[in-house]
């Protein structure tokens, strides 16, 4: 197992593995502490079956319920732990979820008391270009906010909501998913580290501040959480398996060919209710 990094702040490539196997403990234990050191993992060149995707999958931790099952398009194609992202349609009818279109920036099931700690996308069909996954270090900017802005929001809490299908802000598609308030700044409960738990997708207010000086500050805090020097943009290759840590990370779609099919399989990994993380500002 081969670790290179792939930018200073966010990824890295995992190369020397066959997750189609079962791991054993010790490799399965540095594959973790990469995931914690690196927030996304990049594992190319993989080769498996719905089922060994599972088998891999659930070594990280219990799958959702998925209670809205028997409504998803996947029903008839793929397990219950399984979502299909894809534009793909058979007889008229989408086979998965988030088929088309640039999709902003959030976090996976921010909406939700229990997060997800970790998501996985493996690639099975892809367009000619386009359909990237950018990735943003919170860790990062957390740490680069102003200390004054650290301190306002400091015991603030952002309520998130969603639609399942949505990929746009103020665009809402499908239904209700859910919604549910967080800190603005949350602890990692593995690594103690604080990251700011906002997305321009998913949160709608700062709970304690008026809409007015909420929507301005959550405008100014898309914007920081964006920029580029916290950001890898992988560009998608048959094979790759992408693996990504939703507790310090927001990720995000960019556009592609709606006529050319996209493929990947999907799953989540539930988390725990954050809790508020330590805010650090000079005396």
């Amino acid at each position: 197992m081969q670790i290179e990094k792939l930018t200073d702040v966010v990824g890295a490539r995992i190369t020397g593995l066959d997750l189609s196997q079962e791991l054993d403990s010790e490799t399965h234990a540095k594959l973790h502490q990469a995931w914690l050191d690196h927030q996304v993992l990049v594992i190319p060149e993989q080769d498996f079956t719905q089922e060994e995707q599972i088998r891999f999958a659930r070594s990280w931790g219990e799958f959702p319920k998925r209670e809205r099952y028997e409504k998803r398009a996947e029903k008839d194609t793929a397990d219950k732990s399984i979502m299909l992202v894809s534009n793909i349609r058979e007889n008229g009818k989408l086979i998965g979820s988030l088929p088309d279109g640039e999709m902003m920036f959030h976090t996976d099931g921010a909406y939700d008391e229990h997060p997800y700690n970790y998501t996985m996308l493996f690639a099975l069909e892809l367009p000619s270009t386009g359909g990237n996954t950018l990735f943003a270090n919170m860790y990062a900017a957390y740490e680069a906010l102003p200390d004054e802005l650290k301190s306002k929001l400091a015991n603030c809490t952002a309520h998130h909501g969603y639609y399942s299908g949505t990929v746009q802000r103020d665009q809402p598609v499908g239904h209700f998913n859910g919604e549910f308030s967080h800190p603005v700044f949350i602890e990692h409960n593995e690594t103690g580290r604080t990251a700011l738990f906002i997305s321009r997708l998913l949160t709608l207010r700062i709970n304690e501040l008026s809409q007015e000086e909420s929507d301005e500050i959550l405008a100014f805090l898309f914007d920081h959480t964006e920029k580029r020097e916290f950001i890898y943009e992988h560009e998608w290759s048959l094979g790759d398996l992408v693996m990504w840590d939703n507790r310090c990370l927001n990720h995000a779609r960019t556009d592609f060919p709606r006529e050319e099919r996209r493929l990947l399989r999907r799953n989540v990994i539930q988390g725990v209710r954050p809790e508020r993380g330590r805010v650090d500002v000079a005396a």
